[in-house]
């Protein structure tokens, strides 16, 4: 490729990333965590159905190839993985999916992502945008104990991998009898967006917040086609 060529492949990548910048911002509230005190109660809008996580030891089974990206991203098109991975975990699959839908909001280019995560160091990676602590938080004594965060946005499946055993983390952490208007999937879908320890106040009862409730109700809209694709 020519000099002139590359300089305007560049040029486009550099628009390209001001406009998901300005997106990312705009929809994820900067991929800061949401906290717990702010915003509005929570939604009326019904709760999902479907049986929530229970904890199951971890798969002594070794982590597939690369699933390499390629064209256009659709969440549904990893419904074998999102299976096999919930299946392994113990959580449900039809949150482990809608998760994905929640989180597609932003252009899934490796080398877009990591054009972004240069120039902000603690944005999060791969098709469910884990964040680096994260990552190394799930991993120990995981089947995929032995890979890198920065790995996430060219293998797919190692993304949904690390997703599923996040939440299965999350909800070892939950109280058994939550005193919160919210069913035990809600509260681990805020507590993969927001952090363990804003669930842990909105599992104690704690008004959500605006931007977590975005998030609830974009968990609303996804939850009856992520139910369909895992089928």
């Amino acid at each position: 490729m020519s000099e002139g060529q590359q300089g305007s492949r560049w040029g486009r990548w550099l628009v390209v990333g001001v406009l998901v910048a300005a997106g990312w911002g705009i929809v994820h509230g900067g991929d800061h965590p949401t906290t717990a005190s702010s915003g509005a109660s929570p939604s009326a809008t019904p709760s999902p159905d479907g049986a929530g996580p229970s904890a199951s030891a971890p798969s002594a089974s070794a982590s597939t190839a690369p699933s390499k990206p390629s064209g256009r991203y659709d969440p549904a098109d990893y419904a074998a993985p999102v299976r096999r991975y919930a299946a392994e975990a113990g959580v449900n699959p039809q949150l482990l999916m809608a998760i994905l839908y929640n989180e597609s909001y932003k252009p899934h280019d490796p080398e877009l992502e990591r054009a972004w995560q240069r120039g902000k160091p603690e944005a999060s990676f791969g098709i469910a945008n884990m964040h680096r602590a994260a990552f190394d938080d799930t991993k120990p004594g995981r089947p995929f104990a032995d890979r890198q965060w920065e790995e996430l946005p060219d293998d797919r499946d190692l993304a949904v991998q690390a997703a599923a055993w996040h939440l299965h983390d999350l909800a070892g952490q939950l109280p058994a009898r939550p005193s919160a208007p919210l069913n035990h999937d809600e509260l681990l879908a805020l507590g993969y967006n927001a952090g363990a320890g804003n669930m842990l106040a909105f599992a104690r009862g704690v008004k959500v917040g605006s931007q977590a409730q975005s998030y609830l109700d974009r968990l609303h809209d996804n939850w009856a086609k992520s139910g369909t694709a895992v089928q």
